[in-house]
């Protein structure tokens, strides 16, 4: 059974990843998608790197994936990990179509993707880190922020004002995740790295729109996730140097 996951989380990753090319593609919910226009919305990272860590993310869970397959198909630590990452990267192959119709089950999608990707994150394992858990780290990371952004673009889509601190409140929300997950883990650094990019997008977006406030906002925050950021990488390092434990002895 265990070499049928890791074909199946190939196999996913791989619809995951084609998933923009065989579809439309996505670039952000569009202002007619609601009620209200959502014109630049605040809280939305600017374009560019959306195309950038998403180009990262694609490549790295392929990687991961392969090597999954073909090295670490047997593995009681890996296969911890399958069930949810298979979950997750399906919702995700399936999700640019729906967001294209209805932000709403998007929004109820994205978060279902959010809870599976940081359930295969928390089950891994000290070694491979760099195989596994950087992928995993990034990729729920992203998620962390993109959860959160499109539920503040769907709320005042939908006439929840005023804009700004709605917009504030859901990226605080995302960094109490991220800091909630960094303190209780035993070192997530990627994962803080994603929501640390997902930051400095927003700051970047808000000073060439002139909401200085809102930018001064996504600054605090990155000024808060760089040393957590440091102290989990610290973590991850010392981690890596760790004998396996009987539950995730390799095969």
């Amino acid at each position: 059974m265990k070499p049928v996951k890791a074909a199946l989380v190939l196999l996913m990753a791989l619809a995951f990843m084609l998933s923009p090319i065989l579809s439309s593609g996505f670039s952000g919910f569009t202002a007619d998608q609601f009620p209200v226009p959502q014109t630049d919305p605040p809280i939305q990272p600017t374009g560019w790197t959306f195309a950038v860590i998403w180009s990262v993310i694609y490549l790295w869970l392929g990687v991961m994936a392969v090597f999954g397959l073909f090295r670490r198909s047997r593995n009681d630590a890996w296969d911890h990990t399958r069930w949810p990452l298979i979950a997750s990267l399906a919702l995700g192959a399936a999700w640019i179509p729906v967001a294209n119709l209805s932000p709403i089950w998007a929004t109820v999608m994205i978060w279902a993707m959010l809870v599976t990707a940081l359930w295969a994150l928390i089950r891994t394992p000290a070694q491979d880190g760099f195989w596994l858990q950087a992928p995993l780290g990034l990729y729920a990371g992203w998620l962390t922020a993109a959860a959160n952004v499109g539920t503040a673009v769907v709320a005042t889509g939908y006439g929840a004002t005023p804009v700004q601190p709605i917009h504030a409140a859901f990226l605080v929300v995302a960094s109490w995740i991220a800091l909630t997950l960094a303190r209780l883990g035993p070192g997530y650094p990627f994962y803080l790295l994603a929501m640390l990019w997902a930051s400095f997008g927003i700051l970047v977006d808000n000073l060439l729109a002139g909401r200085m406030i809102f930018a001064g906002l996504a600054a605090v925050v990155m000024g808060v996730l760089i040393p957590a950021g440091w102290r989990n990488y610290t973590r991850f390092r010392a981690r890596r140097g760790q004998p396996p434990t009987p539950r995730y002895r390799p095969q």
